[in-house]
């Protein structure tokens, strides 16, 4: 059974978060975080800089590891196992487009909209322990984001 290994961010901006549209394994277009595999010799943290950086068009800073997400998947026939490890980042500058192969849209969103819009139970944890993050530790995190 094949394992993928896989990196992301939850981007913040004050109490907004950043979202991409793709489409599914299922063919359904879903709101999520941008992610991605590892490059070899890339570490998890590099791997998740680069990603969000390609999905969106954001060069970002990590604030912290957020958690570890498993979960499995079916690729036609095969059985995959994946893990993601997910990050905490703020942006630092618009560097560039989004990954108009790969990504369909990319928005910005409250925490609240965020909640009501993405469809994984993982993502909608991650939502979750962010709230509980910048309620408990952060405060808002300084920045606008250009819209």
């Amino acid at each position: 059974m094949p394992a993928e290994f896989s990196c992301g961010g939850v981007v913040l901006d004050g109490r907004r978060v950043l979202l991409v549209r793709v489409l599914s394994l299922k063919n359904k277009r879903v709101w999520t975080f941008p992610k991605g595999h590892i490059e070899p010799l890339e570490s998890a943290r590099q791997a998740a800089l680069r990603e969000v950086l390609e999905e969106t068009g954001y060069r970002c800073r990590i604030l912290r590891p957020l958690m570890r997400v498993r979960y499995c998947f079916t690729m036609g026939r095969t059985f995959v196992r994946k893990a993601v490890q997910w990050y905490l980042m703020s942006w630092v500058a618009r560097m560039g487009k989004p990954d108009g192969a790969e990504i369909e849209d990319v928005r910005w969103v409250s925490l609240e909209k965020a909640a009501d819009m993405v469809v994984y139970p993982s993502d909608k944890k991650l939502i979750q322990m962010v709230r509980s993050i910048i309620s408990t530790e952060l405060g808002d995190v300084p920045r606008t984001s250009p819209s």
